[in-house]
């Protein structure tokens, strides 16, 4: 009798939980982040404030008790659950909420660049204070058996680390380089079997050993990329919080992840993560690095790998330096030669070498799967469009896209891509293959087409000099910022183009299952790569000037930043004040700082206030006990942006600024503006005369003039020149 009773109360329990997991049609429960602010009195138990709250919200104490998921309780007042949407509603409705959002699903944005950014090995460091820096980074996890992550020769953990280290599944450890490990997986849609800390993609490695790997001689992608590969701090230290899985990365574990990582005591928080959010409130991302600002922690993003569409940037908050990237001055290329003689050097990484002088050669349109629908175009190269008894054993020639492992899969031996726009970026395949431009591919389908026997061959890549650099990569995001108009994003481009750092050996080069290479390095594009070179170059300077609040640093990185040679079409929406150049951020001579109560003026700006306003800061502050600086921004911000509601309106805004001396003790600052005819830029005073280091003298810009009409924006730029230094902001008007 008791037996039957158990397996009931199974039933029943196993009944209750698939319906409140999954619900049903019309009572789906979905997971949500209930934030509620400031983080409670240390007396006070969050865990139990979060659970009577769920309770009398969901009427049922057991289920409001199996609907929690996390509760945030370090450095703000939170906690996730899966709710139904009228449970949201009561939610909503409490005075004690100040936001409940829907955790959404995140994605990744996934040598030679410290180098091309003048960081040669020999440079000046600090490398005592160095080795005291703790970079915080959200990721995929990491993989300790990479040579990058060696740490001989350092000392155990900075006194000030309050973190932990992980040790589950097949994770073994840290080290005194890796010095903490957490993972979350909170909000998986398929929970994995034996989580743990390690890195299973390569991504979260790539971008740690980019910010700070130990310095390795010799390393490579199967000889391609040769040399030392090495971080832009290899002396500073790694916290892994790996909040990145195989479908994603969720809003509930990123928000953990900064949660931990604030209260662990990193120094900076590097994130090459993102996702649409409509407004700063339901981005995890936007708040943590709100809460982390006000520690003292400065929080790197990448922009989005959505170039070169316009409106697509990500992570905008003005606490957020955000990344775009750019191409540096090497690149790979792959030769492909065909049997008339053409030869193209196309775009790819290729580690494969032919074994043969030549391989047969066919086109997608010759190899059609003579079933295949008639609106179904055989270009593609996609899953069941060729036949496999005319690709096998022979290299295909395709149009505008190509499914890899699908052509390997019916025997192809190799694909050449012809696209019409032109590429800048190299990826890995599981087969030979490389992108050619379409010019070049109408030339090769002419000679298979002419010929009885067509033959061609793709050889393994090389790396060559590109002197037209530094340019915007296609796939970076673009701006306007979706979320302020006031505001130009992103910040600041860094290398993000086929960057050779450490890799995990459990995934392989293409992460494709077809794929039967492995190494602890790959060559990789991506935002994602671009931003831990900015977080690195962040680190260094905080290495000099340990003091510097996030903002100081954050100017001092785009007020020195290199103009792009190679001008993008969409201009500073593409690459914000530049291309970082952190050696010269050492000694900016001015910066543009900000604290957290001008970072609540911008909110008030922007229409933040009341219930909104709390999910930045504590309930006694409002707008109106923040003073108004007034101007278009509101904000000390080291560019100036105006977005115009149509082509037809004029041109006015007045922007208000203050700098503070960091260069000479005294030192007179003349204004230099560049500005094409049809906009007037002025500055008032146009001279700024400095006694002492650290004084702040405050200044107005003034941008006037007629309707665009047909001209989509315009470029202009303010230097403060003390003859010593050169503190530029870019001027944009959209």
């Amino acid at each position: 009798m008791v037996r039957i009773c158990m397996i009931t109360l199974f039933l029943l329990a196993t009944q209750l939980h698939w319906s409140f997991t999954h619900g049903s049609s019309d009572t789906d429960r979905k997971a949500y982040i209930v934030y509620m602010g400031e983080a409670p009195q240390s007396n006070v138990s969050a865990i139990d404030l979060h659970h009577n709250l769920l309770s009398s919200v969901i009427r049922d104490d057991h289920i409001a008790q199996q609907s929690r998921i996390y509760s945030y309780t370090k450095n703000f007042n939170a906690f996730a659950a899966n709710l139904l949407s009228q449970e949201v509603q009561r939610l909503q409705e409490n005075e004690n909420v100040v936001a409940v959002f829907p955790s959404k699903m995140r994605k990744l944005h996934t040598t030679r660049s410290w180098d091309f950014l003048g960081m040669p090995q020999s440079m000046k460091r600090n490398h005592q204070i160095e080795s005291n820096i703790i970079v915080g980074v959200l990721d995929s996890g990491i993989y300790m058996d990479a040579p990058s992550f060696d740490d001989k020769g350092f000392g155990p953990p900075p006194s000030k680390w309050k973190g932990t280290c992980q040790v589950r599944g097949n994770f073994t450890g840290c080290n005194n380089k890796v010095i903490g490990a957490r993972f979350y997986n909170h909000a998986s849609t398929t929970p994995h079997p034996n989580p743990s800390p390690i890195d299973e993609e390569g991504h979260g490695s790539h971008t740690s050993s980019t910010i700070a790997g130990a310095s390795i001689a010799g390393a490579s992608l199967y000889g391609l990329a040769k040399g030392t590969a090495r971080g832009g701090v290899p002396s500073a230290r790694i916290a892994m919080y790996k909040v990145c899985w195989a479908d994603g990365c969720s809003d509930i574990d990123l928000l953990a992840g900064m949660d931990d990582a604030i209260s662990d005591g990193v120094d900076l928080i590097s994130i090459s993560i993102g996702g649409d959010s409509a407004s700063y409130l339901d981005n995890p991302i936007a708040i943590g690095a709100f809460h982390a600002m006000k520690k003292g922690i400065l929080t790197t993003c990448s922009a989005g790998n959505d170039g070169p569409s316009m409106y697509s940037v990500q992570n905008t908050a003005p606490w957020i330096l955000t990344v775009g990237a750019s191409g540096m001055d090497r690149q790979f290329r792959t030769l492909v030669k065909v049997g008339n003689g053409i030869k193209k050097a196309g775009f790819s990484i290729n580690t494969f070498s032919p074994n043969k002088r030549m391989y047969p050669l066919t086109t997608a349109v010759k190899a059609a799967n003579g079933s295949l629908e008639p609106d179904h175009s055989p270009w593609l190269c996609d899953e069941g469009s060729l036949d496999a008894n005319k690709v096998k054993g022979k290299i295909v020639l395709c149009k505008e896209g190509l499914i890899q492992d699908y052509v390997k899969q019916i025997g192809g031996l190799g694909a050449i891509v012809s696209l019409q726009e032109q590429s800048d970026t190299g990826f890995t395949f599981i087969i030979p293959a490389a992108f050619i431009d379409t010019n070049v591919g109408d030339k090769i389908e002419i000679y298979v087409n002419s010929t009885r026997a067509p033959h061609a061959v793709i050889y393994k890549s090389v790396a060559i000099h590109n002197a037209a650099t530094p340019f915007v990569a296609s796939f970076s995001s673009r701006g306007p910022n979706t979320i302020s108009s006031t505001l130009m994003k992103p910040d600041i481009v860094a290398p993000g183009i086929d960057i050779l750092a450490a890799y995990s050996k459990l995934s392989s080069v293409t992460g494709d299952l077809e794929d039967n290479r492995f190494d602890v390095y790959n060559i990789i594009s991506g935002t994602s790569m671009a931003c831990p070179h900015v977080t690195a170059a962040a680190a260094y300077i905080k290495t000099f000037h340990p003091r510097w609040s996030p903002a100081a640093i954050k100017s001092a990185l785009m007020t020195t930043a290199s103009e792009l040679k190679i001008k993008d079409v969409q201009a500073e929406l593409a690459y914000g004040a530049g291309q970082i150049d952190p050696v010269r951020a050492l000694h900016p001579g001015l910066i543009y700082d900000m604290s957290k109560s001008d970072y609540i003026r911008f909110l008030c700006n922007e229409g933040y206030s009341g219930t909104a306003l709390k999910v930045f800061t504590d309930e006694h502050t409002n707008c109106s006990t923040i003073p108004d600086i007034g101007g278009h921004d509101a904000l000390n911000y080291p560019s100036m942006y105006l977005q115009l509601n149509s082509t037809n309106s004029s041109i006015s805004a007045v922007f208000h600024r203050t700098v503070t001396n960091v260069g000479l003790k005294k030192a007179i600052y003349k204004a230099i503006v560049k500005a094409p005819a049809i906009l007037k830029v002025t500055v008032v005073p146009e001279e700024l005369a400095f006694s002492h280091l650290y004084q702040k003298k405050s200044f107005m810009v003034v941008i006037k003039g007629p309707p665009l009409n047909n001209i989509s924006s315009l470029s202009a730029s303010l230097e403060w020149n003390d003859t010593k230094h050169r503190v530029k902001s870019p001027i944009h008007v959209f």
